[in-house]
Parts: structure tokens; sequence; C-alpha cells
């Protein structure tokens, strides 16, 4: 395979296309039916998870397992956490292989068992942190059943977490007459509260990747159809020159050594925005795929790349590329 060339490039220019282009791409992929009067956009934030967790505690309490983690986030969790593409997507049903997996549905479920645990968890531990400060030290918190135990630890990861169960099963019964019941309520709010605030923080990155799950399909399927090897033709307006190179663009989540990558790849549609960083130089492409023939040739090795790129040197021009071979890894 011929060395991979490239020279880097920069310019405010293509930032306005790509960003153009970014929004019709959005827009035709996810909204083909789009509502005569625009209505303001739902604003959701992981601060709602504190609401959830104090107005779900009797269902959160009796989650023993992923199958009822998920029929509870699908049916009321997920739609109040604002989490409706993940919601919808895993309710749905006779999904192919293929499909499951192009749409990364066991990474997405596991997400949504790991949001669940965390929030039981959140749950517990505050239920226990009520206990200890409102009523007599002599009240200890209820141990959760094994089945529970063993799907929160599991499902959850929570470092604290089997340790606040084993303290929550080695209190002793309490004694009027010594000190020993200020000393557990003492150790079991420092547990409760360390265990809160883990599964704040668990909850909150499930939350972050549930609600970015849309963003993560739309951008492998732009990478794949990025990936393989191309023939690229550059015309620098700056000097009259064309250079011809060949540019390797790997599968997505692969990074060999031996080929330089772009900083920054963001593909939408057939919006593509490409940003290089090497050298003090910088340069960033604007360009789209373009296919040749029919629509239902888009198979077969027809697609083309046409754009543009300017860099922080004054170079500025026009791309045109032709995939030679398709994706390996």
């Amino acid at each position: 395979m011929a060395a991979v060339q490239f020279r880097n490039r920069l310019t405010c220019q293509s930032a306005w296309i790509i960003a153009a282009g970014m929004i019709v791409g959005a827009a035709a992929i996810f909204c083909p039916v789009m509502p005569a009067t625009a209505t303001p956009a739902e604003q959701v934030s992981p601060a709602v998870l504190f609401d959830v967790v104090a107005g779900n505690t009797a269902e959160l309490a009796a989650i023993d397992s992923n199958a009822a983690a998920i029929t509870l986030f699908t049916s009321a969790i997920g739609p109040s956490l604002g989490l409706k593409d993940a919601t919808g997507i895993l309710s749905a049903k006779g999904l192919s292989a293929q499909m499951v997996k192009e749409l990364g549905l066991v990474e997405l479920a596991q997400s949504a068992h790991e949001l669940m645990a965390a929030l039981a968890a959140w749950q517990l531990a505050e239920s226990v942190h009520r206990t200890q400060t409102a009523n007599p030290p002599s009240v200890l918190p209820t141990l959760p059943p094994p089945a529970r135990q063993e799907w929160m630890n599991g499902a959850s990861r929570l470092l604290n977490l089997g340790d606040f169960f084993r303290l929550m099963a080695d209190q002793p019964v309490p004694d009027s007459s010594s000190s020993t019941p200020q000393t557990q309520q003492r150790e079991m709010l420092f547990a409760a509260h360390q265990l809160a605030f883990e599964a704040q923080q668990r909850a909150m990155a499930s939350w972050w990747s549930l609600y970015n799950w849309k963003e993560r399909v739309r951008q492998a399927r732009g990478l794949a159809r990025l990936c393989g090897t191309w023939q690229w033709t550059l015309h620098n307006h700056q000097n009259h020159r064309e250079q011809k190179m060949v540019m390797l663009f790997p599968p997505p989540g692969y990074r060999p050594d031996n080929i330089p990558l772009p900083a920054e790849t963001i593909v939408l549609g057939d919006s593509i925005y490409i940003r290089w960083e090497r050298g003090g130089y910088v340069e960033e492409d604007s360009l789209l795929f373009v296919q040749d023939g029919h629509k239902k040739d888009r198979q077969k090795d027809t697609l083309r790349i046409e754009g543009s790129f300017v860099n922080n040197t004054g170079g500025w021009g026009s791309i045109v590329g032709k995939r030679t071979a398709d994706c390996q890894s």
C-alpha cells in the first residue's frame, strides 16, 4: 500500500459549511416528519436523577433482576429521565441480530442495568440514612434479600456496595447500656454517605451513556462508511498545484500505530468534517459523500468524496476522492 501522505489544513469557512451539513444530515436521518409548528426543545439533564430516586422509592426497592430493571426503566424511569431514544429501542421487539449489533443494543442494555442498579443502591443508602437519623439508634436497617444483593452487586459494579451489605449483616443486637449503638450508627451513616455518593456518580455516568447512544450509533455508521482506502486529489489554489495521495481510514475504534489519523472526524449523513493536527499545522476538510448511479447500488464501489480543505499556512482548495479498497481491520 502506498505510504499515507497528507498536508495539514484549517479555516473558518469550512466550519460553517460542515455545520450546515450536519444539521441537514441529522434532520434527514432522525426527523423524517417535522411538525408544522416548531416547539421548544425539551430540556433534559442528569439533575433529574435526584427527583427520580425520591419519587420511585418503592419501585427501586423491589428490583432484583435485570429483567425487572429493564421493565421499570422502559415503563417509567427512562421517560422520566428524558431518555426516550434509549427507552424506545430497548422496548422494540423482533429486531434482527444484525440490527441489534449495529445499534449496540447489548451495550445499551448494560448501561440501563448499571443505571437502575446505581439508582437502587442510591435509594438504599438514602433509606438507611433516614432510618439512622430519624429513629433511635436501636432501630437497625433491613438487609435486602440475597437475590437483590446479588443483582445489585453484579449490575452496578459499585466498590462500596459489598462492604455496605457486610456492615448491615454484621450488626450486633444493640445494648442500650453500652456505647455500641452510637458507634454502629456513626459507621452506618458514614458507609451510607460513601455508597450514596458513588451511586450518584455511577448513575450520572450511565445517564450520559444512554443519552448519547443515538449520537454514538450515528457516528459509528458514518465512520464505517468512511472506512477503507481512498485515492484523494487535492488542488491547492494558493500555488495552483495538484497533489494525489492515498488516504487510509481504519474501522471505528481501531488505531494503527503506523498511520496518521485525524484529530477529529465527524460524519453525519453525507456530511464529513475532518480535522488534522500535526507539527504545528492544522487543517480542516469539509466534505460530502457523492453516490454515482442509483441508490440501490450503494453497496457497490461507486462512492466518491468531494469537498474542500483549508489550512493555517494559507492553503485552500478542493478535494476529490474515490474509494479504491474496502474497509479492512
